[in-house]
């Protein structure tokens, strides 16, 4: 075979490879949730008995949200989520929702060793039979543990899931508190390597004289400073008394330049202009960066160069270090060339062009040499069903970062849809703890 056809070949599983990585997914709720009562039907009502041998009735609960979990003290995966489900009944219980744990236990004792175990607080019920001989699981369709089940003030079905995940994220949106004060925004310009970058500062409230940390929050390949992850993580930092700045990369967003001239080093130089602009206010005390899959390896890359003045702290999401395997492959975004001689662009999705010098300068990216300059305060936080860019490669970041904290989040994709809220807590949590 010659050159030529070798690579047309190679070329060409690697994009039905990327069209299979890029395509619907779906998770375990197709497989385990589908016999679970549908949104928006009538839940059905319960009377059992309580661990403590008291009467309990669902229908007395009218008025407010309440989480059904079907568990027994017997199921592994239960036990795996049960330290999740208690953390979510100790936080949403707070905002009014009543969580119920029904189980399928039929050793009473083993039931309430389970519960110590667990330090479960909410109400437990259970009647005390087989799974396959109860009514409860015979009225709720329940054929996996564990499995949830939300139920709204007028009782009925909010979310069938078997996925403490997915019922954490609808817990959040359905019982979002008054907005806490999360300080003004300004609207702010910038030079960049290919001319102004459009971005946004979110200052809390200080008095006069004060200041406080900053948090630049670096976007990913193709992507932009709006979008709910970043503007939620803002919004929890300026609620605790921490500034951020999210801008648009060049050839991005508003900011100015083309898409087909952006590269990693470039947006390394227009995350260092941002870095000067902001140290120089005189509310800003120190500067952390927060990026998100090609933006984690801007920051990674860029705390690295900094080293003489001074990153206070580094986080990455899903960091996209892939890029410069995807270049070597000859493959981006499924997006197919000859890697050793790469035309002047590829075409992407939306009408964008990736340049050839991005394809070039990825190639031979020194990616975790920069990195490993730096060795400060590091969270790396990954999703283990990442198909864009596999988990292994957060993991690395944290072997070259020794004093890192690595946070893998089990099943989260690229971009943590399965819940955002948990990431921005995660993240947030951890920057507020280092920079206040």
């Amino acid at each position: 075979m010659t050159r030529k056809a070798l690579i047309t070949s190679l070329m060409l599983l690697l994009a039905l490879c990327a069209k299979a990585q890029f395509g619907p997914t779906t998770d375990a709720d197709t497989k385990y949730a589908g016999s679970l009562p549908k949104v928006g039907t009538p839940a059905p009502d319960l009377k059992l008995k309580t661990i403590n041998g008291k009467t309990f009735t669902l229908s007395k609960l009218r008025g407010r949200y309440v989480v059904l979990d079907f568990w027994a003290s017997w199921c592994r995966d239960c036990r795996k989520d049960a330290p999740v489900v208690v953390e979510m009944a100790e936080r949403f219980g707070s905002r009014g929702v009543e969580f119920v744990g029904v189980s399928f236990d039929t050793d009473k004792e083993a039931w309430r060793k389970a519960v110590e175990t667990y330090g479960i607080q909410y109400t437990q019920v259970s009647e005390l039979k087989e799974w396959k001989e109860s009514a409860v699981s015979a009225a709720y369709g329940v054929k996996w543990i564990p499995s949830m089940v939300l139920i709204d003030p007028e009782g009925k079905v909010a979310l069938s899931t078997v996925l403490t995940d997915k019922m954490e994220r609808m817990l959040y949106e359905v019982t979002k508190a008054p907005a806490a004060d999360t300080g003004v925004e300004e609207q702010v310009s910038i030079d960049g390597s290919k001319g102004k970058l459009a971005a946004i500062i979110q200052k809390p409230n200080l008095a006069p004289g004060t200041q406080c940390p900053m948090v630049m929050l670096l976007h990913g390949f193709g992507g932009a400073k709006e979008g709910p992850l970043f503007e939620i993580i803002a919004d929890s930092l300026a609620a605790h008394g921490i500034a951020s700045i999210r801008f648009d990369f060049n050839g991005h967003g508003a900011s100015e330049g083309d898409f087909v001239d952006m590269t990693v080093p470039n947006e390394i130089e227009d995350a260092k202009q941002v870095y000067d602009y902001v140290s120089n206010l005189r509310y800003v005390n120190s500067v952390a960066l927060v990026g998100h899959s090609q933006g984690g390896v801007v920051a990674a890359m860029t705390a690295g160069e900094l080293t003489a003045e001074g990153v206070r702290a580094v986080v990455l999401m899903a960091p996209a270090a892939v890029l410069r395997d995807d270049a070597i492959r000859g493959n981006t975004m499924g997006a197919t060339y000859d890697p050793l001689d790469p035309p002047a662009y590829v075409e992407l999705w939306g009408g964008k062009r990736l340049g050839r010098e991005y394809i070039k300068s990825a190639f031979s990216l020194p990616i975790y040499e920069t990195a490993a300059r730096y060795q400060g305060k590091a969270l790396i936080v990954h999703g283990t069903g990442d198909r864009v860019v596999p988990y292994t490669y957060g993991e690395r970041f944290s072997s070259i970062w020794p004093g890192s904290t690595y946070v893998p989040l089990e099943g989260f994709d690229h971009g943590f849809s399965q819940n955002i809220y948990r990431t921005d807590r995660i993240v947030s949590d951890w920057l507020i703890d280092v920079l206040k």
